[in-house]
């Protein structure tokens, strides 16, 4: 058996933490990809990539907060060469669907000559539960930009899996896995599921995308803001509005639906404090 760690940047974001809570559970030693590790990573500081990356043969890689920020793509080609140069022999990595930049990082990991796995996501359904989406639907209101636009939506803990079985199995060598929910939904049938499963109104509201800007901003940050806003505008005119197979092929099974998302999340509070 293997005993070298696997190293998981972003160990503590929506997958990475995730991802680090399976591959214990499988007893897999982990080395976690933060600041704040006794071995940091930090993607604004280079001089910390090639510690966290020596002594481990897999990677987890994600961007925060994502590979349409500005500099992620130049980043993670330098990132791939001081890993190939580690020795790295598989690099799992987290893009984004129908983006242009994480299309660019894909292609930056499949020349980079390090054994990989793509795992090409879609819109991640915990945004509406630990996201930017959680406060206003504790407000009784869904609003997103995009019209009638239909998004297959995916919960992460699919993507874990998926990313877990590319790590610690044989056979996910050299794919992209284009990974989303089963069904494609507007965001005003996504309201109705939450007002069915929380048993009170949750009314979709269109809004523009300046209005999605200044309610992420208000959520986070302005530079997470700036490319959340990027992304909807990319991604919320029809291109991703089809369901692919990433998840079956990956696991063998169907992706959970948007209203098995939807009772887990509710039975475990995130939605609890509404007034």
């Amino acid at each position: 058996m293997n005993t070298q760690p696997i190293l998981v940047v972003g160990a503590n974001g929506k997958t990475g933490s995730r991802v680090v809570a399976r591959l214990e559970d499988k007893g897999v030693t982990v080395r976690r990809g933060s600041r704040g590790e006794s071995i940091p990573f930090d993607w604004e500081a280079a001089e910390t990539w090639k510690p966290a990356l020596t002594g481990v043969t897999k990677a987890y890689v994600t961007y925060f907060p994502d590979l349409a920020f500005p500099g992620a793509v130049e980043k993670l080609e330098e990132f791939t060469k001081v890993a190939a140069e580690t020795g790295l022999e598989h690099i799992v990595l987290l893009s984004g669907r129908g983006e242009h930049f994480a299309s660019m990082g894909e292609d930056v990991v499949r020349n980079s000559g390090i054994p990989f796995t793509i795992v090409r996501a879609a819109w991640f359904a915990q945004n509406f539960s630990e996201g930017y989406l959680r406060d206003p639907i504790l407000g009784g209101v869904l609003p997103m930009p995009g019209g009638d636009i239909a998004e297959p939506i995916i919960d992460i803990d699919d993507i874990a899996d998926v990313v877990v079985a590319a790590l610690t199995e044989d056979g996910h060598l050299g794919e992209r896995y284009e990974v989303t929910g089963p069904r494609l939904m507007t965001f005003a049938e996504m309201a109705e599921v939450l007002t069915t499963t929380l048993g009170r109104p949750i009314q979709h509201i269109p809004i523009s995308f300046e209005d999605f800007h200044a309610n992420v901003a208000a959520s986070g940050d302005d530079f997470v803001a700036d490319v959340f806003t990027q992304i909807a505008r990319e991604t919320l005119d029809g291109r991703n509005a089809n369901v692919a197979n990433g998840v079956e092929r990956a696991l063998g099974r169907k992706p959970r639906d948007f209203a098995e998302f939807a009772a887990l999340a509710a039975s475990q509070g995130f939605w609890a404090t509404a007034a």
